[in-house]
């Protein structure tokens, strides 16, 4: 088909030279999707190569504790994905004998792989025929095709995978699949591609009907929730005080500074009002060291306001939360949001 060996061609003339392009090793082409889904792969080879240094083997990872997977995996986003990947593997040992699949049947078993990963492994690893469909490729189809449907639709996904499934070169579908996602990612962009240098420029629908700029289209506007954490900073001589996230909520099993939430930002003189306030502190005595400024931390969903302050005990401390030398403080996992400010400030917080 002329869509498929047009891409196909630009593809040999103009892709990146990719580790896990250099492999048809099942764990390696897993652990480089799981990185690169809603990460760019300027950020993400570094990490690619940084887990496959720590954790060469499938075996290596599912021995690792959960806490070093998601130190490596700071400052990536979406942690849910360092947790799954480190369960997935855990899964491989016990249910495949430690023996990573290549099967679209199987990959689709483990925790974090949809149809988008699976069929990427499969098609690559065994040139399976099973399309890829992912953000790229949504782009790319929508464009040439002139596809109005909403990509976050229900019939939209349908009609996006049948389409991806027709123009799918069912001789060689692992290249097939490359190309499409490689030109999108370089030469399809998402604002002001170079379409003139579009080696399918005559025959794409979008830029004949000038729609590139408004291709594809989305139904859905995400609604960002707005959150207030006010994170304390506990000095006790050369000590501070960490606690682990549980639940299903953002950071899940991550480390940070004792925190109160609330619904507004306030000054320190409400915070200390706060019945919270009281239980964190104890009747503790302190003394109120630096307010840093307001951090503006912007997520997919959410908008968080964080302010960090330091509080320094004088005498004695009695608290269930972690106590921390810090000098140690860089061995655990935190959000990046935490990360920062360990970084930037951790090292002058002074009696």
């Amino acid at each position: 088909m002329h869509f498929s060996k047009e891409i196909i061609n630009w593809y040999h003339l103009n892709k990146r030279d990719l580790p896990w392009r250099n492999t048809r090793n099942p764990y390696k082409i897993w652990l480089s999707e799981i990185i690169l889904q809603q990460t760019k792969v300027i950020q993400g080879l570094s990490y690619y190569l940084k887990f496959i240094k720590h954790f060469p083997t499938v075996q290596n990872l599912a021995q690792a504790k959960e806490d070093t997977v998601l130190k490596l995996w700071q400052g990536l986003g979406y942690y849910s994905r360092a947790r799954n990947l480190h369960y997935s593997a855990i899964q491989i040992v016990s249910e495949f004998d430690g023996k990573f699949p290549a099967e679209y049947a199987n990959l689709i078993k483990l925790k974090g792989v949809g149809d988008y990963t699976a069929s990427a492994v499969s098609s690559f690893c065994l040139n399976e025929n099973q399309a890829v469909v992912d953000g790229n490729v949504y782009r790319v189809l929508s464009r040439y095709f002139g596809i109005e449907n909403a990509i976050d639709s229900t019939l939209g996904k349908k009609k996006f995978k049948t389409m991806a499934n027709d123009v799918l070169d069912k001789k060689q579908p692992g290249l097939h699949n490359q190309a499409i996602m490689e030109f999108g990612a370089l030469q399809c962009v998402p604002k002001s591609p170079e379409c003139k240098k579009c080696p399918l420029v005559s025959s794409c629908s979008a830029y004949s009907n000038s729609t590139v700029n408004i291709l594809p289209h989305k139904q859905k506007k995400i609604k960002q929730r707005h959150r207030y954490f006010n994170y304390f900073i506990i000095r006790h001589g050369d000590d501070t005080y960490l606690e682990k996230r549980t639940g299903q909520g953002i950071w899940e099993n991550l480390f940070q500074f004792p925190l109160i939430e609330t619904a507004e930002k306030l000054v320190i003189d409400k915070l200390v009002q706060l019945s919270e306030w009281d239980t964190l502190f104890n009747k503790s005595t302190y003394k109120i060291g630096t307010i840093h400024e307001e951090i503006k931390h912007v997520l997919s969903h959410q908008i968080i306001r964080a302010r960090f302050f330091e509080i320094i005990i004088i005498g004695g401390f009695e608290s269930d939360y972690l106590k921390v030398s810090l000098g140690d403080i860089d061995k655990y996992p935190v959000p990046i949001l935490i990360g920062n400010y360990i970084e930037q400030h951790i090292s002058s917080v002074s009696v």
